[in-house]
């Protein structure tokens, strides 16, 4: 497989090795990330979070929002991300939220199947632009529904996919995991309450063998699916979960993208020897989306000197 990136600017084709492209895990050191600017951001009451922000009378500012996504791309570019931009589009309000509408795997990228139809017009448009940026094809996912928040590949190995019922179900998860499936990988599925929209609001890797999770939600069986599998648990509480806390970026499993609104979760991760580099996003969070989710990774380094796969 042999993948082309390009930001807006047209650039250059590179050849890259075949080893190592793609993701194989949510926490080797990051190389390339798709966003989208909040240009046309509104809040959708698709979410709890953001029904109640609606409730209690938020009305976006987009000008903030956007110089807050700005103040992301900075600290990425900065940690040597190399960002690329998907255009905005006006009939998608949450295309900032790179996240769900693909996932780059192993064996290339996947354009998912979003259960809204206004997020079904974000992969299209998504689709469209990996089809003019990567030499290798674009699968798509065409029964059910899958989301990217409900999408962790933990590490090489090891993929854990979260169903709701709601944005992502077992026909879309089925569909997604088939290539995982038949590579040998351990699958774990999570069910959880459609309350807490995606998985990665209640549970995000940190490095290979620690995450931050819910623990208070997180059913008992899960926890020691997990802990069988060797990864320990930072908790996070559901007030905090509320403002996104547990949604976080790790950029290489030592360095932690996070947003600003939950203090004590940052002095957790850098008690535990963590860094985290903080950023506010409060007017995109009131729409329902944190670090993790206004990043689609493109590719992460893998270090084949390690052990492993």
């Amino acid at each position: 497989m042999k993948l082309n990136i390009f930001s807006e600017i047209p650039q250059p084709r590179h050849p890259r090795l075949d080893e190592g492209l793609g993701v194989w895990s949510e926490t080797d050191a990051l190389a390339e990330v798709a966003l989208c600017g909040p240009r046309f951001l509104a809040p959708v009451p698709c979410c709890s979070v953001t029904k109640e922000r609606l409730r209690d009378g938020f009305d976006s500012d987009r000008s903030a929002a956007m110089r807050q996504h700005a103040m992301l791309r900075t600290v990425l570019e900065g940690a040597g991300v190399t960002c690329h931009l998907l255009p905005a589009a006006p009939d998608s309000p949450d295309m900032c939220f790179t996240r769900d509408v693909g996932v780059v795997t192993p064996w290339g990228v996947v354009a998912l199947k979003p259960a809204l139809e206004h997020r079904t017009r974000e992969v299209d448009h998504f689709a469209t632009w990996a089809r003019s940026h990567f030499e290798s094809p674009v699968r798509r996912i065409r029964t059910g529904r899958i989301e990217g928040g409900d999408v962790c590949i933990a590490r090489p190995g090891l993929l854990i996919v979260g169903i709701s019922g709601v944005r992502t179900d077992d026909d879309g998860a089925e569909e997604f995991c088939a290539p995982f499936i038949a590579d040998g990988w351990d699958v774990l599925f999570y069910r959880f309450d459609e309350h807490f929209l995606h998985l990665d609001t209640i549970f995000c890797m940190l490095d290979q063998h620690r995450a931050l999770a819910c623990v208070d939600v997180l059913d008992d069986e899960f926890l020691q699916s997990l802990s069988r599998r060797d990864i320990a648990l930072l908790p996070v509480s559901y007030k905090e979960v509320r403002r996104l806390g547990c949604n976080v970026l790790s950029l290489d499993g030592r360095s932690i993208v996070s947003g600003t609104s939950t203090p004590r979760v940052s002095g957790m991760l850098r008690r535990s020897g963590f860094e985290v580099l903080e950023v506010e996003l409060d007017e995109l969070a009131a729409c329902g989306g944190g670090v993790h989710c206004l990043t689609m990774p493109l590719e992460r380094r893998r270090d084949f000197s390690s052990p492993g796969r």
